[in-house]
């Protein structure tokens, strides 16, 4: 008979994860709380591993459930029942905190046609998202330009801006073009840092006007939320209508496999042009939005932490999910919120939950694959 050969990754994998969990741990609670975290993690994580092996097992026929499931249309239809009449009820910190959900759903659906449908990893998406804001701030205050009037202006400054970056930088590849993005939306915050004559500089623009429909001023949370929700639901509509296009599946074939799909006939550099300018594009509606709600705007909103957030929103749902990413960006905009009662424990507890999603489902909560970026 054949020996059996020790697996060390599998004994050794629970121990590595439980004493690194117990370092962090460690300068909050002390030694002692880290050793016994460090023992219940150590027998907790093979049981867990164990646990999920034998829900794997359990196989169900595939249409046990679909009749009693709805489809997505109707699903989707339901979904819009409860969030029409949020605002009757809810308090006007919960109608922010969904405002500012909606805003980064945006965002994210942006970033998710270049990382997730194009596979070009993009680090400086901020800059897109400052740009709009800026654009429109800038419009609103000096030419007194309303929000409906101002808004497609800025929208196609920060699409022009976007497919402007990608001329130069989509001769890079991989982690060359993640610098290049990177460096962009350092440039960016560094010029609306220091244009004092033009941006205002780190005093920031105020006395930005909220939208008006019929004389009828949008800036009250309860009417905001409306107005937002219907442009989370716009793109959401158009993004999946464009995934499902014949621009959606080149990006796609581009993401998995550049070469092959340069030797199909697909103008492999047209279509990248075509996600920086179509995810800016949204970028810079979210900026809109966002510097329309809070009347003021200061390069501080749009640091580089920002881009890692939006990433974060697209690695969480799972690179070209839709609902994914939906999903991905309303967690990371509440997870906070909710634990603020805990603050000294809330990013390790964020940074925990994201390293354990790479480790267990490295293709996100809804990612049916894994997928590649920057390749």
């Amino acid at each position: 008979m054949p020996e059996k050969t020790w697996n060390h990754k599998k004994y050794l994998m629970p121990v590595i994860i439980a004493l690194w969990f117990s370092f962090l741990f460690l300068p909050f609670k002390g030694i002692k709380a880290a050793i016994l975290l460090f023992v219940i993690l150590t027998f907790a994580i093979p049981l867990l591993k164990y646990a999920l092996n034998l829900i794997k097992k359990i196989h169900l026929p595939a249409d046990t459930f679909r009749g009693y499931v709805p489809s997505d249309k109707r699903y989707f239809f339901l979904l819009l029942v409860p969030l029409m009449t949020a605002p009757f009820f809810a308090e006007d910190y919960i109608i922010d905190v969904v405002i500012n959900s909606g805003i980064y759903i945006i965002l994210a659906l942006g970033l998710n046609i270049v990382v997730g449908f194009a596979g070009l990893l993009n680090l400086g998406f901020v800059a897109f998202y400052a740009i709009g804001a800026y654009s429109y701030a800038l419009i609103n205050t000096k030419l007194g330009l309303g929000f409906w009037s101002a808004m497609p202006v800025s929208v196609l400054l920060t699409m022009l801006s976007g497919f402007l970056l990608a001329v130069p930088a989509l001769r890079l590849r991989g982690d060359y073009l993640a610098l290049v993005t990177l460096g962009f939306g350092e440039i960016v915050r560094l010029v609306l840092n220091n244009w004092d004559s033009f941006t205002k500089g780190p005093n920031g623009i105020s006395g930005i006007m909220p939208p008006y429909i019929f004389n009828i001023s949008l800036g009250k949370l309860s009417y905001y939320y409306y107005l937002v929700l219907i442009f989370v639901v716009i793109s959401v509509f158009v993004i999946r209508r464009v995934h499902d296009s014949k621009t959606g599946r080149a990006w796609i074939s581009l993401r998995e496999d550049e070469i092959a799909s340069s030797a199909m006939g697909i103008n492999t550099t047209l279509y990248k042009l075509y996600s920086f300018a179509f995810g800016s594009f949204w970028a810079g509606l979210a900026g809109c939005l966002f510097a329309a709600k809070m009347r003021f705007i200061s390069p501080e909103s749009f640091s580089f932490m920002e881009s890692v957030l939006i990433l974060c929103m697209v690695i969480l749902g799972g690179l070209g999910s839709i609902a994914g990413v939906v999903i991905g960006a309303v967690i990371l905009v509440f997870l906070p919120e909710a634990l603020r009662g805990v603050e000294t424990y809330r990013m390790l507890a964020m940074g925990c939950g994201m390293v354990l999603l790479m480790v267990f489902r490295p293709q996100g909560l809804f990612g049916g694959k894994n997928v590649s970026i920057g390749s």
